[in-house]
């Protein structure tokens, strides 16, 4: 499949830090590619030099086969855009915003509908508005003129679940239509529910490209178990970590599928259960903290 972004071994150092050091990826047409890492690992530096806001140190990126430098202006032109770090106009109210966007791409054909969508309201100035309903106003920008690749720096950030959830099917919906999506995110539940694949940076470093599948497998939860009587000592098997094992207590780290060990846990006198992800640092220093 031709890719319609290639990063090729991008460096961008800011004096002895290095922000990216030598990564390369590509991202395929019509994909919904994640960039995932934690926060500080370079994720905003690199869509930074993609978008051409910083110049690369070394390396060079292509985005619909045009040039991220020489040809920064034509870039921008196809790409639907939203920053980590969103500014928008303070006395201007939504929308001023989407109606000077359409100044410069025409009419939108899904603006109102988008804000429906996100229950945002475009007659209050952006003053008044949430840090949540300004992320709202900016993905609305950046989805608005259905570009046909999206460029999206932490796309959820500030706002709730549910509406994070509205957000993910119009991902899906743009996807359907041939729309080529990165978006980079330290959300690890976020990239598996809506990537195809998942580029993976640490300090600046690629340490893995992966599909949703492979990060599947990668999956760790912690289950406390609280019983009626102390338990008994059981080999879960190598996928299984005990934490903890005091009085009515045990505390598990679990690495793949959950249901073996809830089917063990079961059969004893189980008085409490409770399960969470493991955070996405700690998968990293699992399995991608020796890279």
């Amino acid at each position: 499949m031709a890719a319609a972004i290639e990063i090729k071994k991008l460096k961008k150092y800011f004096g002895k830090v290095k922000a990216v050091d030598g990564i390369s990826f590509n991202v395929d047409k019509g994909e919904i590619l994640g960039f995932l890492g934690p926060n500080g690992a370079g994720k905003s530096t690199t869509i930074k030099c993609l978008m051409d806001f910083e110049r690369p140190t070394e390396g060079k990126i292509v985005v619909a086969g045009l040039d991220s430098q020489a040809d920064s202006v034509a870039i921008k032109e196809k790409v639907g855009f939203i920053s980590g770090d969103i500014k928008l106009y303070d006395k201007w109210t939504g929308n001023d915003h989407i109606e000077f966007i359409e100044k410069i791409r025409g009419k939108s054909k899904i603006a109102h509908e988008l804000c429906k969508k996100f229950e945002y309201n475009p007659k209050i100035k952006v003053k008044n508005l949430s840090s949540g309903n300004k992320q709202k106003l900016g993905l609305i920008l950046a989805l608005m003129s259905e570009p046909k690749i999206l460029v999206l720096d932490e796309p959820t950030v500030g706002l709730d679940p549910l509406l994070q959830n509205s957000f993910y099917e119009v991902l899906e919906d743009f996807k359907r239509k041939g729309t080529t999506i990165f978006m980079s995110s330290h959300n690890l539940a976020e990239v598996e529910k809506i990537c195809d694949r998942v580029a993976i940076i640490k300090t600046g470093k690629l340490v893995a490209v992966e599909t949703i599948e492979n990060i599947g497998e990668k999956k760790m939860h912690l289950v406390n178990a609280y019983f009626d009587e102390k338990p008994k000592k059981i080999d879960f098997g190598r996928d299984v970590e005990v934490l903890k094992r005091e009085d009515n207590e045990l505390l598990l780290k679990i690495k793949g599928d959950l249901n073996p060990v809830i089917k063990v846990l079961s059969a004893m006198k189980l008085r409490d259960l409770e399960v969470t992800h493991a955070t996405l640092e700690e998968v990293f220093l699992e399995f991608y903290g020796r890279k």
